[in-house]
């Protein structure tokens, strides 16, 4: 089953943190948010990627092309026709990634409906290139195949903003920095589509979130599998040091591999 990333957005809440990159690259200790989403997905043995790219998409296809050496130690031997000897291994050798230009400036919906060639007439994952969570994508799949729907999405608490603070009779007996609200649940993306989602997806100026969603909606068409645990998008400054702190302390629980 082929997994698809939204790549495409401009990202302009997170310009603080880095101008010349696009969202999907910036990174989650020495490695892009986007590599993290495809290493967890790859985790549970889905390793087929199509990333749906638009905004700084260069970036994004100069690290796939240049991946060996990112990531492999080698010697070049300048003047020689196959001048780059590799000397180590990774473990995304089994990877499939295809790369597709779905527009500058289109809106998500458009992204999706373009990259229709690439998935066939299988049921798809799709999620977006900015996001991370520790949903079971196994458990995910088997509630999507069980209720035959076009769309599942995952339904997560969001971060909270503040302190929680669980108290006895005045005295604290727990105390958690940001947490994840107990009540209310948004979109988080990690979702599973059927090919019948394309139906859905016609017209210009297309955002998946709006007009295909409420039709779904209105077709009973729509499916949420709800989590309970990790998730944290990177839209700010904050949420960008939040989640590389998470990772440089060993405590990022989307870190399985």
């Amino acid at each position: 089953m082929k997994v698809v990333i939204l790549c495409g957005g401009y990202g302009t809440r997170i310009r603080d943190v880095s101008e010349d990159i696009p969202k999907p690259m910036i990174p989650i200790g020495p490695h892009p948010i986007l590599w993290h989403i495809m290493k967890y997905y790859s985790y549970f043995s889905y390793k087929d990627f199509v990333l749906c790219l638009g905004y700084k998409k260069q970036a994004i296809k100069d690290f796939f092309i240049n991946y060996e050496a990112h990531t492999k130690d080698f010697t070049i031997s300048l003047g020689k026709k196959s001048p780059i000897e590799f000397h180590t291994s990774h473990d995304e050798s089994d990877w499939s990634v295809t790369l597709a230009d779905t527009g500058l400036d289109s809106m998500t919906g458009e992204r999706i409906s373009q990259i229709k060639k690439y998935v066939g007439d299988e049921d798809f994952m799709l999620t977006y290139g900015d996001g991370v969570g520790d949903i079971d994508i196994s458990k995910l799949l088997d509630f999507h195949r069980s209720h035959g729907k076009v769309l599942t999405l995952s339904g997560v608490r969001p971060p909270g903003r503040f302190g929680e603070i669980v108290t006895k009779s005045g005295l604290v007996k727990e105390f958690n920095e940001k947490p994840q609200t107990t009540r209310g649940r948004i979109s988080g993306g990690y979702f599973v589509a059927s090919p019948r989602i394309f139906d859905y997806l016609n017209g210009d100026n297309l955002v998946f979130e709006q007009e295909p969603m409420h039709k779904l909606v209105e077709d009973g068409e729509l499916m949420v599998y709800e989590h309970n645990g990790f998730w944290q998008p990177m839209d700010t400054s904050r949420e960008y040091n939040l989640l590389n702190d998470l990772y440089n302390k060993g405590k990022a629980p989307w870190v399985k591999w």
